[in-house]
């Protein structure tokens, strides 16, 4: 029978038994059954200056993510259907109102140190994660999060909530209490930390993990700093499995027999963050005018090497409840006279700045900056580093270009980074019609919920602060051996717990 996400998330039943029937899946292709041993070796993209050991730190290296998310527990993880899967809670309810809701921690589940895993070592991990973090990695208050027995967690909410299971996944990572040092990287996931250096880690296999047992013996996390580098160690064979090394790699490892090319579709979002509060693109016109004026097919073609589909301005393109009627088609004569009605001023120069933190973000930006041209706006693409980024432009400038896993709905997104009280609000979005409808999809379910999420939608395509103009998909290329790789869009290439060699 299917279970649909919302069900599951209404009714918190049926939970432990979808996890077991995932984990137990293998791949029986041409390597034959499953089997235990190896070390998978694998690619992933980061940077030395930003580095970080803290699991509710800003993990922006997705090496750093990918070796936490496999040493940590986080509660839930993402899934295919439904979209929210158990890890260290194995079960979760609501009471009537969604406004109180209870996990039930996984039986037996033990930090590598051997020491049992409380339900105190998750508040004080879940309180911490509020605190470093905020309202966007933890949308619960610090004193609303408490125990009840020493296997369950209570999460209060001053106002309904019925999607909290898949707004706790990824991050939640529980640490052992009072923990503040986090070298020795004591959690509770499958893989336990051997050693670390300089943003490259061997971890080995958790035989105690409260989970099914990983086949793996270890998995090596090497860090690279560019898709070419990366692209390069997966063609000359130093690796076992680049991860999210990008369109160009793949088409070069397709026609490779020793090489497979694990697609994931519509797995990141490559756009523009417009600026709504104040300067040249508070004006909605000119938002508009600038959403109009680019040609989503080509970039679509140019960035992603076709490996992608168009999206209209709307986060949340792998959500069942995206609404795919929305359509945005290029106007060049709109555009330019929705800037002449702005009064925007085409005589000058306007920096558009990006980083190289994911295949195709500083190619997109040129793309844009000559197809914007025809509208007579003028870009100056800035590349800056992707440190100088965080600390500089995010958040901040005027016009800068973002990326987002997709793997999370639409209300995911919304929450999280467009309403007011968001601390990741890139585009400095204020809207009481967008926060009320946000607020009434939280509470909402059934035919409520879907409404609320349309009404979000046409906000965010009307007047808000992106351009999306399409999805890439992920591109993995790995060594013909390696089987059960995760095709999951976003963040979740890096459950790699199920992976084994043949």
């Amino acid at each position: 029978m299917s279970v649909t996400r919302r069900q599951l998330l209404q009714s918190g039943l049926g939970v432990t038994a979808l996890l077991l029937v995932a984990a137990c899946s293998r791949d029986d292709g041409p390597g034959g059954p499953a089997k235990r041993g190896g070390t998978l070796r694998v690619g992933a993209l980061g940077s030395s200056a930003r580095v970080e050991r803290d699991p509710h730190g800003n993990l922006s290296n997705d090496s750093d993510f990918l070796i936490a998310s496999l040493v940590y527990d986080a509660l839930t993880v993402p899934g295919a259907d439904p979209t929210v899967a158990p890890r260290l809670a194995t079960h979760w309810e609501s009471d009537p109102d969604h406004r109180r809701w209870s996990f039930t921690l996984a039986e037996g589940a033990r930090f590598h140190t051997g020491a049992p895993v409380t339900a105190e070592d998750v508040v004080w991990s879940m309180r911490r994660l509020r605190s470093v973090g905020g309202p966007s990695k933890m949308p619960v208050a610090e004193n609303d999060i408490t125990a009840d027995g020493p296997n369950r967690v209570v999460f209060t909410l001053p106002t309904p909530n019925t999607q909290l299971p898949q707004l706790l996944r990824l991050m939640t990572f529980t640490v052992p209490k009072d923990t503040t040092d986090f070298t020795a990287a004591v959690g509770t996931g499958p893989f336990r930390l051997e050693s670390f250096q300089g943003g490259t880690a061997r971890l080995v296999r958790n035989d105690q993990w409260h989970g099914t047992a990983p086949l793996l013996d270890a998995i090596e996390v090497t860090m690279f700093d560019g898709v070419t580098a990366l692209g390069n160690a997966a063609l000359g064979g130093q690796i076992d499995l680049a991860s999210n090394v990008g369109a160009i790699a793949g088409r070069t490892a397709a026609g490779r027999g020793d090489l497979r090319v694990i697609r994931r579709a519509n797995d990141t979002m490559l756009g523009v963050a417009m600026r709504t509060a104040d300067g040249p693109f508070a004006d909605v016109r000119v938002r508009t005018a600038l959403r109009l004026g680019v040609d989503r097919t080509a970039l679509v073609d140019q960035v992603h090497s076709g490996f992608g589909t168009v999206a209209a301005d709307v986060l949340g393109t792998a959500d069942p409840a995206y609404d795919t009627a929305l359509r945005r088609d290029r106007d060049i004569a709109r555009a330019k006279t929705l800037l002449r009605e702005a009064n925007f001023d085409t005589g000058r120069g306007y920096p558009l700045v990006t980083k190289a933190e994911v295949p195709g973000e500083v190619e997109s930006a040129k793309v844009i900056a000559t197809q914007l041209a025809e509208i007579g706006v003028k870009l100056d693409v800035q590349v800056v580093e992707s440190a100088a980024f965080y600390d500089t432009t995010w958040l901040k400038a005027p016009l800068y270009t973002v990326s987002w896993g997709t793997n999370d709905s639409v209300l995911f997104l919304a929450d999280k980074l467009m309403t007011s009280g968001s601390n990741r609000n890139e585009t400095a979005y204020r809207d009481t019609e967008f926060d009320a409808a946000t607020a009434k999809a939280l509470a909402a379910s059934g035919a409520e919920y879907e409404a609320a999420v349309r009404e979000i939608q046409r906000i965010e395509f009307e007047r808000g602060g992106y351009l999306v103009w399409g999805m890439a998909d992920g591109v993995d290329i790995a060594a013909a051996a390696v089987r059960d790789l995760p095709t999951l869009g976003g963040f979740a290439r890096v459950q790699l717990e199920r992976a084994w060699l043949a």
